[in-house]
């Protein structure tokens, strides 16, 4: 059986030969190719007297450290009783040649629990505990812990946990008085729209995202004006807020200046006005933004545009 060969180069010997190099153990020697390789004659007649063989019978001699013998011997039983039904379920490695040899068993009790090529580790009762007592919070905890701390809604949350700008996010809240939702929004949803747009968010460093909460905080910028700023980074067109704020022309108005534009849009949509009312402030909020957007808040530019809308009608009435 071990010298059988049904195709050029397969044997079961061979086969047998590879299986104990899974073990680190350079292979066996099978009584069919003994005398050879030092083993005498004389040496395989004691084998042979030794375990009362007849002329039918066949031994392997196998030579290994006491914790791996076993192991092998065991597989060596398994797959001589394996080789009676045909080829065994066994994971192979294409070698140059074109054959195949045996890589590792497929997943099974034997071979998983424990993994038979890898030293078991040793887990002291002290790193239990150590790991028992840093045991993170799940993600239900964290969200939940989450939307209570910031007062969030769950998508908003789920959102800010789950994108790279959670420790940024928490370092603006902590440091400015802006409003988390609002943080949270240009974090997840107008940085997200300007990368669906094919600019480039690693263009956008951590510290001008703080800077910029920051300028808002101390009124040199508008919230408008942050997707603005935004923007012209991840385009590549500046690298810092200043320069951005230089590039695309964003200074902030007073509501004196704010005013006086805004009387120049009522003045010029009279028609609007008459015909709409109050609800003109919609269509004249676009016109307005166009002009102002980034350089005074919308709030202040629907009140205003509200105030004038109304001294309008109550002029003309």
């Amino acid at each position: 059986m071990f010298g059988y060969s049904p195709y050029e180069g397969i044997r079961l010997g061979k086969e047998i030969g590879q299986l104990v190099k899974f073990y680190g153990i350079g292979g066996v020697f099978h009584s069919d190719e003994l005398p050879n390789y030092g083993i005498e004659d004389n040496d395989v007649s004691i084998v042979k007297k030794i375990l009362e063989l007849n002329e039918n019978d066949a031994f392997l001699i196998i030579a290994a450290p006491l914790e791996k013998i076993d192991f092998a011997i065991e597989s060596i039983i398994k797959r001589i009783s394996q080789a009676k039904n045909g080829v065994p379920p066994e994971t192979r490695l294409a070698i140059q040649t074109g054959e195949t040899v045996f890589l590792r068993p497929r997943p099974g009790a034997s071979r998983m629990y424990p993994e038979t090529d890898i030293p078991p580790i040793i887990v002291t009762k002290k790193e239990l505990e150590i790991a028992k007592n840093n045991i993170p919070k799940s993600w239900d905890e964290s969200l939940n812990e989450l939307q209570k701390k910031y007062n969030l809604n769950l998508q908003l949350a789920e959102q800010i946990f789950d994108s790279q700008y959670l420790e940024i996010f928490e370092k603006i809240c902590e440091k400015t008085l802006t409003a988390p939702i609002f943080v949270a929004s240009i974090l997840c949803s107008t940085v997200t729209n300007l990368e669906r747009n094919g600019l480039n968010s690693n263009l956008l460093k951590n510290e001008e995202i703080t800077k910029t909460f920051r300028f808002l905080e101390e009124g040199r910028i508008t919230k408008e004006s942050i997707e603005i700023i935004f923007e012209n980074i991840m385009s590549g067109k500046s690298k810092t807020i200043e320069d951005a704020i230089k590039n695309t022309s964003i200074q902030t108005l007073s509501k004196e200046e704010c005013e006086k534009i805004i009387d120049d849009i009522t003045k010029n949509n009279k028609e609007i006005i008459q015909n709409q009312k109050e609800r003109a402030v919609s269509p004249l909020m676009g016109i307005a933004m166009k002009e102002l957007r980034g350089k005074v808040s919308g709030e202040m530019v629907n009140s205003i545009l509200l105030e004038k809308i109304r001294k309008f009608l109550d002029n003309n009435s």
